[in-house]
């Protein structure tokens, strides 16, 4: 708990700085850390509130209340008061990285509330797919973008700049893995109702059969756990999820940025996982192909040329993530079981194999425009405006 000093110290030195301004407007050093260590925090408690969100779904009947909301809501408030001083002040951001800042928090602010009147219309929202739930990720993926920009233009040379940015990438890569989680717990639901156990609470169970109007049965539990076709998972993970490990290493320009950033996000999922189920909520499989995809898209970027490097590249992380997604789904699944005696439990969601070529062309596509984009616009940050001292 601060004392009232502390507090009047900190309003001291921030009321200075509440004047109007346009983006872009020289920002002094200490302002520009406070700003972003703020949105560090502010993601952070997203990240926290989401991990749990998708456990919690899986095991209660859905409240909109509930702990992993409540959490997921402080860190919006922080996102939509950092996005007011950006837009107020102008500090911390240039022009473009603002607008994707307010577009997204805009676009999650409007998609709350229709994500809650789909709840009421429709009772339980089956799939963490629906268009209201994507509504809620493409507002966070475009604010974690303006995010990702402010920081890169401005922030200066260093250790730092290079650490929070490969942060703020991980974070991307949550956003945009989040949906893929869906299949990850539901494969590991339908795993234990074959094995004669269950995750979810009975009310849960019931209120998903009564909305599909059968009995609590395997159909009813496969349309609960993966309403979405097989191809889905591995597809959208190489597409989308290989797509933000090329442009981390884009930005980060070293090698290894990729695998790190995979890195990060596996490594927290796999710290959150036994604290999940340790205290009653349902396991998940954990994307550890994503390291492996990682380690292939930093090989790639060997090669010089953007055209070859982008071919080599897609094709040689497209079947490393199928072959460790087949090899997780083998190797986890005796691990697992082996752990809670249940056996035959899969460690990876359902594979459709014919659905590499698919992937392996989606990623050849967004790996080309990634590539196109930075030879147009030279990949480094413009003169920073920031300044060393604290002097509004």
């Amino acid at each position: 708990m601060k004392s009232p000093a502390s507090i009047k110290k900190a309003a001291d030195w921030a009321l200075p700085y509440w004047t109007r301004g346009q983006a872009g407007r020289e920002t002094p050093q200490d302002l520009f850390r406070v700003l972003y260590f703020g949105w560090l925090a502010a993601l952070t408690l997203k990240l926290l509130g989401s991990a749990w969100d998708v456990s919690w779904h899986f095991k209660w009947l859905r409240d909109d209340l509930a702990p992993p909301h409540l959490l997921n809501s402080a860190g919006t408030a922080l996102a939509v008061a950092l996005t007011i001083i950006h837009g107020y002040t102008g500090y911390g951001v240039d022009k473009a990285a603002l607008r994707l800042i307010q577009w997204g928090t805009g676009i999650f602010l409007v998609a709350v509330p229709l994500d809650l009147i789909n709840h009421r219309v429709n009772g339980l929202d089956i799939t963490s797919w629906s268009p209201s739930h994507i509504m809620l990720y493409v507002g966070t993926f475009f604010m974690i973008v303006g995010v990702i920009r402010g920081w890169f233009m401005g922030a200066p040379p260093g250790r730092e700049r290079t650490v929070v940015l490969g942060a703020f990438l991980a974070f991307l890569l949550e956003t945009v893995h989040f949906p893929e989680q869906h299949q990850e717990y539901g494969i590991l639901s339908i795993g234990a109702w074959d094995n004669g156990a269950t995750y979810a609470e009975p009310i849960l169970l019931q209120f998903a059969a009564d909305q599909m109007g059968r009995p609590v049965d395997r159909t009813m539990m496969t349309g609960f756990a993966l309403p979405v076709p097989d191809f889905l998972y591995p597809v959208y993970a190489v597409v989308a999820g290989l797509s933000v490990l090329v442009v981390a290493r884009l930005l980060i320009g070293r090698f290894g940025a990729a695998t790190l950033v995979a890195a990060a996000y596996v490594g927290f999922r796999t710290l959150v996982w036994p604290l999940l189920t340790l205290t009653g909520f349902p396991p998940s499989a954990v994307p550890f192909f994503l390291v492996v995809a990682g380690l292939l898209v930093d090989a790639a970027f060997l090669v010089r040329m953007p055209v070859a490097r982008a071919v080599l590249g897609a094709a040689g992380a497209t079947a490393v993530a199928y072959g460790a997604l087949v090899a997780q789904s083998a190797i986890m699944g005796v691990v697992y079981g082996a752990l809670i005696g249940h056996e035959g439990l899969l460690g990876a969601p359902p594979l459709a194999t014919s659905s590499a070529v698919w992937a392996g062309l989606g990623l050849l596509a967004a790996w080309l425009a990634v590539e196109w984009v930075a030879g147009r616009r030279d990949l480094q940050p413009i003169e920073a405006r920031v300044i060393a001292t604290a002097t509004p």
